[in-house]
């Protein structure tokens, strides 16, 4: 009952480390920023290490013969995963974080392209993917992003060893690093309106809610083996619903504007805009016994919660 997390300070690893630790894991997490570490993992006797994802050795001595768990959220080629092999070899079951991003669809087309993918939804495990990149493209752009995931993915799998990928759609959550609600919260919160959104907000981009994700892990933790799962919300709101549900939560009074103007791509733009719908098939999961903490609708308040009260200083300031 012993599970290390690399990468523990953000919204999935965060919530991995806080729903363990309530179930009784002895839990270290990793980061390169000790003030990073949120207070509430604190308090749940969470303990953080100031390792960098590619200290190898100082992984290593996290781990011992107690490990029953590693988490990977940080690796981003295939070679941080060759890299640490030796120290996975050790631990009973290893989660490697991926995304749906290395989906494609029918034609070739990613999310990450130029042209928008239209997808058989729902998108299943064994869909086509890109083909792996190599070590030497930079997984932090655009283009080079799936590609070196598809790496991680392969490099972990064919390790041979007890390892589940997990694929998380549009991640929420406390502590996320870019959330996507900041700027309807901020927004909302200075009493702005009306505010404007593209595609009618009937947009569809499958949502996973870092508890979801956590509860899915928890399910898992305990039952070796080498798969592939799609992590997502039981629901598939449009973004019509997510905004009008921040808004409800703040308590905003304000008007929502829906609009429909392709002439100008960046009016109204939202981080949930989709030309074709994207929603995860999560059946694999539940089959082997997970079930979903909530809805994406009822989870977006820890995110909305979380940025309020990191905004209140600012706001009460004006």
């Amino acid at each position: 009952m012993h599970a290390v997390i690399l990468g523990g300070t953000g919204a999935l690893g965060g919530a991995t480390a806080a729903t363990l630790a309530a179930a009784g894991w002895a839990v270290d997490v990793t980061g390169r920023d000790p003030s990073g570490m949120p207070a509430e993992l604190e308090r749940a006797g969470v303990r953080f290490h100031r390792v960098d994802r590619h200290d190898i050795h100082g992984i290593g001595r996290l781990v011992g013969a107690d490990t029953g768990l590693l988490v990977d959220v940080l690796a981003f080629k295939g070679a941080d995963v060759h890299a640490l092999l030796p120290v996975l070899s050790a631990v009973g079951h290893t989660v490697v974080i991926s995304g749906r991003a290395v989906y494609v669809d029918s034609a070739g087309r990613n999310i990450n392209g130029d042209e928008p993918p239209r997808f058989a939804v729902p998108i299943r495990e064994d869909n086509p993917t890109l083909p792996p990149a190599g070590d030497d493209v930079d997984p932090f752009t655009r283009d080079g992003y799936a590609p070196s995931k598809v790496a991680v993915e392969h490099a972990a799998l064919d390790s041979g060893l007890p390892v589940t990928v997990i694929r998380p759609a549009k991640v929420h959550g406390r502590w996320a690093r870019n959330p996507r609600t900041r700027m309807f919260v901020e927004r909302m919160a200075n009493g702005e309106s009306p505010i404007e959104l593209a595609d009618n907000g009937s947009s569809i981009d499958h949502l996973t809610a870092a508890s979801n994700a956590a509860a899915l892990i928890e399910s898992i933790a305990v039952q070796p083996g080498r798969r592939i799962l799609n992590s997502a919300d039981p629901d598939t709101p449009t973004a019509e619903q997510i905004v009008r549900s921040i808004g409800e939560r703040i308590g905003w009074n304000g008007e929502l504007e829906l609009i429909d103007d392709r002439t100008d791509p960046q009016r109204g733009h939202h981080p949930w805009r989709a030309a074709h719908p994207i929603v995860l098939d999560t059946g694999a999961a539940t089959d082997l016994g997970y079930l979903p903490v909530g809805s994406s609708l009822d989870l977006l308040t820890e995110e909305i919660d979380w940025l309020l009260e990191a905004i209140a200083p600012a706001t009460d300031a004006r």
